[in-house]
C-alpha cells in the first residue's frame, strides 16, 4: 500500500491487457450499453469505423486498473477523472494504460496524475488527468 507521503511527482506505472471479444460482450453486459457499434458487426460496417469498436469506457477501466491496484494502488480512492477518446479501440488491439504522478498534495491528502491509454502502435487513444486520495498511513500489517 502507497500512502500520500510515498508518492512522487514523475512515477508512473502501467497496465497491459488485449481487447478480446469476450471482453466486449462482457462489458456490454455489465453495463447496460449494447450500441450496435460495440455488439452488432453488421450495423457496425456501416459507422464512421467500419467495423466493431470496443466501448469507451472499457479502455477507461484499464486506467481505473492502474490506479487501483499499482499507482496509488490499492486503499487509494478515486474523486474524479478527465476522459479524452481520441482513437476507437477495435477487437484484438493491446491497450496500455499509464498514470504518471503531476502533482502531490500531503495536506489535503491528494494526488493529481496524467492519464493516457495507447494502441499496439503507440497511438494514443485515450488521455486525461485523475484526482485520488491515497491512503493517509499504513496499516500495521501493510
Amino acid at each position: 500500500m502507497r500512502t500520500v507521503n510515498d508518492l512522487k511527482v514523475g512515477e508512473s506505472a502501467s497496465f497491459t491487457k488485449t481487447v478480446t471479444e469476450a471482453d466486449i460482450v462482457l462489458f456490454a453486459g455489465i453495463s447496460g450499453d449494447f450500441n450496435p457499434a460495440h455488439v452488432d458487426a453488421e450495423a457496425a460496417k456501416d459507422s464512421i469505423f467500419g467495423q466493431r469498436i470496443a466501448h469507451g469506457m472499457l479502455s477507461a477501466s484499464f486506467i481505473s486498473a492502474v490506479l487501483g491496484t499499482k499507482l496509488p494502488g490499492p486503499g487509494a480512492i478515486y474523486i474524479s477523472q478527465e476522459l479524452k477518446f481520441r482513437k476507437p479501440v477495435y477487437i484484438g488491439d493491446t491497450i496500455t494504460a499509464t498514470a504518471t504522478v503531476t502533482e502531490v498534495d500531503v495536506e489535503r491528502n491528494r494526488v493529481v496524475l496524467d492519464t493516457v491509454a495507447t494502441n499496439q502502435e503507440g497511438e494514443e487513444v485515450i488521455a486525461g488527468v485523475a484526482k485520488l486520495m491515497p491512503p493517509k498511513e499504513k496499516k500495521a500489517n501493510d
